[in-house]
C-alpha cells in the first residue's frame, strides 16, 4: 500500500525530519538526560514524560520516512473544467440540506474540522472528475449513501500553506 503525495507534501515531510532530527532530538535527549539525574528512575515522573517525548518524536520520524519510502508521486493536473486536486468546491448536501465549501487535498494534508477533504474520502472519491451541475452519489458504506449537487469550482494548486497532519 502507498499513499499518492505530492512533491510538495515530500518536501514538507522531509522538512519535518529535518527539525525533529536536528533541533527536538538533542532537546528531547538532553532532557530525558537531565530527568535522569533527579534520582531513583522508578518513581521519577519527569523522566518518564522525558522518555515519552522522546520516543514520539522518534517515532514520528519514522513514520515519516516510510511515508516518504512508500509514496507514489503524483503531478497535480489542471483538470479543465472538472474538480482535481487542490480545488475548492461548494457542494449542496441533499440529506442534511446544507450548502458547504470543502477543498480536495492529498491524504497527508486532510483536515475535516477545515474543510480540508481528502481524495481518498467517499466525498472527495466522488467529486473528483465531476464539474458543476453534476449531481454525485456519495457511498460511505454499501448501507450508507446520499447525493450531493456540486454548485461551484474554484480551481486551486499545491501549495506550502496547507500543513501536513500528525499522525
Amino acid at each position: 500500500m502507498y499513499d499518492e503525495l505530492t512533491e510538495v507534501d515530500i518536501k514538507k515531510m522531509r522538512q519535518e525530519i529535518d527539525h525533529r532530527v536536528r533541533v527536538l532530538r538533542p532537546q528531547l535527549i538532553e532532557e530525558v538526560q537531565t530527568a535522569r539525574a533527579f534520582g531513583d528512575l522508578s518513581e521519577n515522573f519527569e523522566y518518564k514524560c522525558a522518555k515519552q517525548a522522546k520516543n514520539r518524536n522518534d517515532s514520528r520520524i519514522r513514520y515519516l520516512e516510510r511515508m516518504i519510502r512508500t509514496a507514489k508521486v503524483i503531478r497535480v493536473d489542471d483538470g479543465g473544467d472538472t474538480i482535481n486536486l487542490f480545488d475548492r468546491v461548494t457542494i449542496y448536501n441533499e440529506m442534511v440540506k446544507q450548502e458547504m465549501t470543502i477543498r480536495i487535498v492529498t491524504t497527508l494534508r486532510q483536515d475535516a474540522l477545515k474543510g480540508l477533504i481528502s481524495k481518498e474520502s467517499p466525498v472527495g472519491k466522488a467529486l473528483m472528475g465531476h464539474a458543476v451541475g453534476d449531481r454525485v452519489e456519495v457511498e460511505v458504506s454499501p448501507t450508507m449513501k446520499y447525493f450531493v449537487e456540486i454548485r461551484a469550482i474554484e480551481k486551486g494548486q499545491d501549495d506550502e500553506s496547507l500543513e501536513i497532519s500528525a499522525y
